[in-house]
């Protein structure tokens, strides 16, 4: 009796425990299974341009990512330097350039004694175009994204697109085992092109979109959304710290795109008007339907990267009407393919993302004139300073191989035939340049491994052993290597660190944080979210205070 008593507990017991383990960790509280995840990036997107142009934005856009999603107010790119490539790889990877090896958009490749282009890859052919803006694949990424680990987990049926303007923000997002990438290419064709690495022509629905000549008729006038009088948040229309486009004498509304392209490079001018953005939107929405992205129950992956608002700061500065009303018309965008995807993926059956790949500075030349401090950079005089340095102290002109990136490449044969200690060369250099205008921290290779404060910790961060220079050195604050109209970025502070991160969809929790994130801790976010592997050279940390349980 007793035996059985025992027995019949034990049994009890089991089931209790069975049913109690069923229950904790059934499959919805170890992840979620979003039909689609979206990851958004906005090419040159200050985080301020979420608040200071707040009241000018409708309720579907970033106003609903911030009212339904989670807003991390205090994300920063965690490396030098902040550019482009650097910063679409550091998302979907989940690491920085010292891991992903993606340093630059260009850099000087050590081993061939050249410059290179991130996504440049001779061994593949152009698709949608006999140009050689098609030779592109993303083989010069060293690390996996997570969209690549998608497609391990779901053994390759969970699909990856990657689409933007510039063909390296829609390749390094995509990963390596991406289903397709495309690009504009503008010039006299205006169309979404790829390259071999991914097909070997493009899909039909690409093609139909090509032919409708979409970009064709977003040639025309570019004036602002709303009356340019309640474009209160930006300086005036009219000033000097713009550069503007060729055929038109002032960088001021309206601009007619159909008269200037003759002189702006074809289609090319679309890039840097708001137009660009919403041909991006257009062609994401047809992938979307084309690819029948988050129509069953296996996660696929949108990468979209909008990159027209970055050659719009560029042209026309932090501060310009222009990028007002791009930032107006882009929300907009954004508010139509969520729109879509209610209706085509489902309202809680998405998660989408957006942040962006670098921030920017204000127009020097402006902020001078409101008595911020704030310079340029000669480079010509500064090369030629080093130059004669070098011949002075070894009696070498040729000791130098490249500067470029704010690296200095040693000749490390030359190096060695004059006997000389190539530590003790990087130190010398790195001695003499603190001495220059405009020089704010200089640092030798050697030591970046250290990486003893916080400038040492952000070039460390961007520094990759095979591919980075002897000796890394960054500007004065608000001090760039440009011109005098327009603004750049590629610093590690805060202007071009600072950036937006906004969650929404299924699986993401509401509310907003002050804490400081990294953008290295996207990916593993989603990864998390997901429940599948890391990115293989992830180095950020989930962010768990924005996911659901």
């Amino acid at each position: 009796m007793k035996n059985s008593i025992l027995s019949f507990a034990a049994g009890l017991l089991f089931a209790t425990g069975f049913a109690q383990q069923t229950q904790d960790t059934k499959p919805a509280d170890i992840y979620v299974k979003p039909k689609l995840v979206v990851g958004i990036v906005v090419d040159q997107m200050r985080y301020d341009y979420l608040t200071r142009f707040y009241d000018k934005y409708g309720d579907d856009g970033f106003k609903r990512m911030m009212n339904e999603g989670f807003n991390c107010k205090n994300n920063h790119f965690n490396y030098i330097p902040t550019y482009t490539a650097p910063g679409h790889a550091s998302i979907y990877t989940g690491t920085s350039p010292m891991n992903h090896g993606i340093i630059g958009n260009n850099w000087y490749d050590k081993e061939i004694k050249a410059s290179v282009y991130c996504a440049e890859d001779a061994s593949v052919a152009p698709v949608g175009t006999e140009n050689k803006a098609g030779k592109m694949s993303p083989h010069r990424m060293m690390t996996t994204t997570f969209a690549d680990e998608n497609r391990l987990f779901t053994q390759m049926e969970g699909k990856t697109i990657g689409i933007s303007i510039k063909d390296r923000g829609a390749i390094l997002p995509a990963g390596h085992t991406a289903n397709a990438a495309y690009w504009f290419f503008g010039e006299d064709q205006g169309d979404f092109i790829s390259s071999t690495y991914y097909q070997e022509e493009l899909p039909k629905w690409v093609k139909s979109f090509n032919s409708s000549k979409k970009a064709k008729n977003y040639l025309k006038e570019w004036d602002t959304y709303y009356n340019i009088k309640k474009y209160t948040e930006s300086g005036d229309d009219l000033n000097e710290f713009e550069g503007g486009f060729k055929g038109k004498k002032t960088a001021s509304f309206p601009y007619d795109l159909k008269a200037l392209s003759k002189e702006n490079n074809g289609f090319d001018i679309l890039k840097s008007t708001p137009y660009g953005n919403s041909i991006v939107a257009d062609f994401a929405i047809e992938a979307i339907k084309g690819e029948d992205l988050g129509k069953d129950d296996i996660t696929d992956v949108l990468t979209v990267s909008f990159s027209s608002t970055d050659y719009i700061g560029h042209n026309f500065g932090v501060n310009s009407k222009e990028v007002e009303d791009t930032y107006i018309r882009l929300d907009k965008d954004l508010a139509r393919l969520f729109k879509m995807l209610d209706s085509y993926v489902g309202n809680g059956e998405y998660t989408v993302f957006l942040t962006a790949d670098h921030g920017a500075v204000d127009v020097p030349s402006y902020l001078h004139s409101q008595h911020v401090p704030s310079g340029y950079f000669a480079k010509s005089s500064f090369n030629d300073k080093l130059n004669a340095f070098m011949a002075q102290k070894y009696g070498a002109t040729d000791l130098i191989e490249d500067i470029s990136n704010n690296q200095i490449f040693l000749n490390r044969k030359k190096v060695s035939v004059l006997n000389l200690k190539l530590e003790d060369v990087q130190q010398e250099i790195a001695n003499e340049l603190i001495a220059y205008d405009h020089i704010y921290y200089v640092t030798p290779a050697y030591s970046v491994s250290s990486g003893g404060n916080d400038m040492e910790a952000l070039l460390k961060n961007g520094y990759n052993q095979k591919r980075s220079g002897d000796v890394l050195f960054a500007f004065d604050p608000a001090v760039i290597s440009y011109s005098k109209t327009g603004s750049t970025h590629g610093s590690g502070l805060n202007y071009d660190t600072h950036v937006p991160l906004l969650f929404f969809g299924k699986g993401i929790k509401h509310g907003s944080t002050l804490q400081k994130t990294e953008i290295i801790d996207i990916a593993p976010t989603i990864s998390g979210l997901l429940g599948i592997s890391f990115p293989n050279g992830t180095t950020g940390q989930p962010l768990e205070f924005v996911l659901q349980h």
